[in-house]
């Protein structure tokens, strides 16, 4: 399949769900050298083809412009997701991030204000933690960049491609040694178009995710710093199959924790998040077996079931709800401690609120039940 097949049956209709407020994630998954950084990214030196379609008045920044026939899944979408915008009326922003997992530390690609030079190291290690809200897990410190045409933001992925982490094997001259997550963020505002004239706003999320390829370390003839490098990228693919594993099969524990990449990537793999994985395979006879495991991972990942939700579209009349329910839960709450307030030592609140304090405490049991199998494994290592 070309670059533009992949694309247009593939990328295409999720970047359309991305612009109605849905969160989306895009995997490449395989074998080390079997073209995942190819998939994601391209090859944009070569002489450009496709002729990417001329946009509304007013933006003339991809008039006549064209696009390589190697470019990869992330060019692509940026100069289509700009397109789109450009046809809309309404008012928009774009965001992009761009981080690294290697060895277990994340580095953000982006950061810093040169980022044409490739020597200064990028910004790491960042942290990761559960936000405690719909925004689900957060890496704190992670640089967005706001962008306002796919030309700047094709640079940022080529100069944060630039600082990657990539070394020579005897599979691959240039192997990637980490993970990697480019991340778009959309936020729509339309004008004026509920029954009432008010705005509506949407924000959507793409995650395209690079993989590290798994790798045979006898096969490779990685030594030293690359044995080590393999064996962080091999653990954290296979905590990834684990995870895949217990979300098949439903298990009550699944151990997202044991790896930043699982950590990060959580809500794509068992969340709200409409995920796809694009698997790339070698043609070689000596490559058969990675061949077969790489096929087996991605059968079996079509087994997870994700629930996809849009996120909150948000007008003024709905804030205005918001807020009202809110007072009249802490209005509840007040005549619930007025009523009991003869009782010695007590405290009440409305049923609103003991039903979610009583659903935050089982979340807290959970994560205290995970810690505590993750100990006992240990113990048993």
């Amino acid at each position: 399949a070309t670059q533009e097949n992949i694309y247009d049956k593939v990328v295409s209709p999720i970047l359309g769900e991305v612009m109605q407020g849905f969160n989306c994630t895009l995997f490449a998954y395989g074998q080390t050298g079997t073209g995942k950084t190819y998939t994601m990214e391209g090859d944009l030196d070569t002489p450009a083809t496709s002729r990417v379609p001329t946009p509304v008045a007013g933006h003339d920044l991809l008039s006549n412009a064209r696009i390589s026939a190697q470019a990869g899944m992330i060019p692509r979408t940026l100069y289509n997701l700009f397109y789109a915008l450009d046809r809309q009326s309404a008012e928009y922003y774009v965001h992009v991030s761009y981080v690294e997992l290697y060895n277990e530390e994340l580095r953000d690609l982006l950061a810093g204000n040169d980022l044409t030079n490739e020597e200064i190291p990028a910004g790491g290690n960042l942290r990761v933690y559960e936000s405690g809200t719909d925004k689900g897990v957060v890496i704190q410190g992670l640089e967005e960049k706001l962008v306002t045409n796919a030309r700047d933001a094709v640079a940022l992925m080529q100069a944060g491609a630039m600082r990657r982490k990539v070394a020579a094997t005897r599979c691959n001259d240039t192997s990637s040694r980490s993970h990697a997550i480019f991340t778009v963020t959309v936020f729509i505002r339309e004008r004026a178009v509920t029954v009432d004239g008010e705005d509506i706003s949407k924000l959507g999320k793409l995650n395209l995710v690079d993989l590290a390829g798994s790798e045979n370390i006898g096969r490779s003839g990685a030594q030293n710093v690359r044995a080590r490098e393999a064996g962080s990228i091999n653990k954290s693919l296979l905590v990834l199959g684990r995870v895949i594993n217990a979300l098949v099969e439903k298990n009550t524990y699944v151990p997202y924790r044991d790896s930043k990449l699982t950590h990060i990537i959580k809500d794509s793999l068992g969340g709200r998040t409409r995920t796809c994985m694009i698997a790339t395979i070698s043609n070689a006879v000596d490559n058969i077996e990675e061949t077969i495991k790489t096929l087996q991972y991605a059968s079996q990942a079509k087994g997870i079931r994700n629930r996809p939700v849009a996120n909150k579209m948000v007008s003024k009349s709905e804030i205005v709800h918001d807020l009202q329910q809110h007072i009249e839960r802490l209005n509840r709450d007040l005549e619930a401690a007025r009523d009991s307030s003869g009782a010695a030592g007590g405290f009440f609140v409305s049923k609103d609120t003991y039903e979610e304090l009583t659903t935050n405490a089982k979340a807290s049991r959970e994560v205290a039940e995970e810690w505590k199998q993750r100990v006992a494994l240990w113990e048993e290592e």
